[in-house]
């Protein structure tokens, strides 16, 4: 393994991407490697990976750019099951530790998808989600994050991988559509299928119908009706 192949400064690098450099990276890989005016995190072989803990919006040009020559495979780490840790607000304080009760889904990557859908019918790309075991740690700033009492975010580091599911093909979402949905149904009817937000609801009916896995068909009121495509 190259770990000095030449590429951007990583002294900002968080935790978490960092680690998951090295998760993915086999002997003869080569990290932060520049190909065609980009730096690429891993690349393995002719393989290109990159990996994205935050928004897609940022990778859009990029992603399109490179898939026209490269096999690219985008990683999404969504936490399965996160440990919150907060670190002491004095200097001689204690950090605490404290398990999440909330679980994470693989659907969640639609809203990150909503940015480049169709970029899933192009044979050179690859979307992986990699389910985590993950140590959320927040500090106290009592200027901001108001909806968490003055905690923020600063690191999230990778304790396990627990699941991945690879996405090749549009029609590879297909199988993230609940069993048990009606037909046809609303983006009310998936929200509660999934148990997840209307909104992540929406996004995931923009993915599906941009790639061709639903289709409109018709209004209840003001509620878009959606059925599988033929």
């Amino acid at each position: 393994m190259n770990l000095n192949a030449p590429g951007i400064n990583t002294y900002n690098e968080k935790p978490l991407h960092a680690a998951l450099k090295h998760w993915y990276a086999q002997p003869g890989a080569r990290l932060e490697a520049p190909i065609d005016g980009y730096i690429i995190d891993v690349v393995q072989d002719d393989l290109l990976i990159e990996i994205q803990t935050g928004s897609f919006a940022s990778l859009k040009a990029k992603l399109r750019d490179l898939v026209q020559r490269h096999p690219v495979r985008l990683v999404y780490p969504i936490p399965y099951e996160k440990w919150i840790v907060k670190l002491p607000q004095e200097p001689d304080g204690k950090s605490t530790r404290r398990k999440s009760p909330k679980r994470g889904s693989v659907v969640e990557l639609f809203a990150e998808l909503v940015s480049f859908p169709r970029l899933l019918a192009h044979p050179n790309f690859t979307l992986e989600v990699l389910m985590t075991q993950e140590d959320e740690v927040r500090r106290f700033d009592g200027r901001k994050a108001w909806r968490r009492r003055g905690w923020v975010i600063e690191d999230r580091r990778l304790l396990d991988v627990v699941a991945r599911h690879r996405f090749d093909t549009p029609n590879a979402l297909a199988a993230l559509l609940p069993a048990d949905l009606p037909a046809p149904f609303t983006t009310a009817d998936l929200a509660t299928a999934l148990g997840q937000s209307r909104r992540l609801a929406q996004k995931m009916a923009y993915c599906l119908r941009e790639t061709g896995i639903i289709e409109a068909a018709g209004k209840r009121g003001r509620a878009v009706l959606y059925m599988a495509s033929l």
